[in-house]
């Protein structure tokens, strides 16, 4: 069970949901140059380049947290910021999150990556009719903290990625039914995808001036052969 404060322009309240489907949206850049970039960084890292853009992953739901700690086997996997798509009963709603994905499994293949590693989720959603007139002004971006110092690790504007009507237009099946979630795709990260001790990340609207913001420590376990 997951609890969300929903904000809208008329109030707030407080829910409690069970998300019972979860899908990644890979590879939902809109701007070309910026996904070419996302899949060289990955293919520079042994990820094989993907065989359709959009692809859609389908994620066990229990992978998705709200903890404030992400407990990962080894220390190859990173995060990596997300806006997120929440169906209620009453509708979508706009959220933030993390696909930490273990880069090494990811080598092997990526459906397998995904399903390795919790998805911490923030606490907050927007409606997302209140948004969706100005996608493409929202901020997005990432802090990582590496070596005891905190560095921006992803930032751009959501413009360069789908809308969601668009991905779930061509999602499989269409839509996103009540009682699902989708991750809408990521940025670029600065200066390449590496792990980090603690994983920042917020979503800015600058014209209902409002954040969605959340914040994870890795907790690595040793992997003993």
């Amino acid at each position: 069970m997951l609890t969300f404060d929903r904000f809208t322009m008329a109030g707030r309240d407080r829910v409690a949901v069970e998300i019972d489907h979860l899908v990644i949206a890979g590879w939902a850049g809109r701007d070309e140059a910026a996904l070419h970039h996302h899949v060289e960084e990955l293919a520079a890292i042994g990820v094989p380049r993907p065989s359709a853009m959009p692809v859609f992953y389908r994620v066990a739901a229990q992978t998705l947290t709200q903890d404030a700690t992400l407990t990962v086997l080894g220390p190859d996997s990173s995060g990596e910021v997300e806006p997120l798509l929440v169906s209620l009963a009453d509708g979508l709603w706009l959220g933030l999150g993390s696909d930490h994905t273990d880069r090494k499994a990811e080598t092997f293949g990526i459906a397998l990556s995904k399903q390795l590693c919790g998805k911490p989720i923030a606490r907050a959603l927007w409606r997302l009719a209140e948004v969706e007139g100005h996608w493409d002004e929202i901020e997005m971006r990432a802090f990582a903290v590496i070596d005891g110092k905190r560095e921006l690790y992803q930032e751009g504007r959501l413009a360069s990625l789908r809308t969601p009507a668009d991905l779930m237009s061509r999602k499989p099946g269409g839509g996103l039914p009540p009682g699902s979630a989708m991750f809408c795709g990521t940025l670029g990260a600065i200066g390449g995808i590496r792990p980090a001790s603690r994983f920042e990340m917020e979503l800015h609207d600058h014209k209902l001036r409002r954040s969605i913001s959340h914040g994870y420590d890795v907790e690595v376990l040793p992997v003993v052969s």
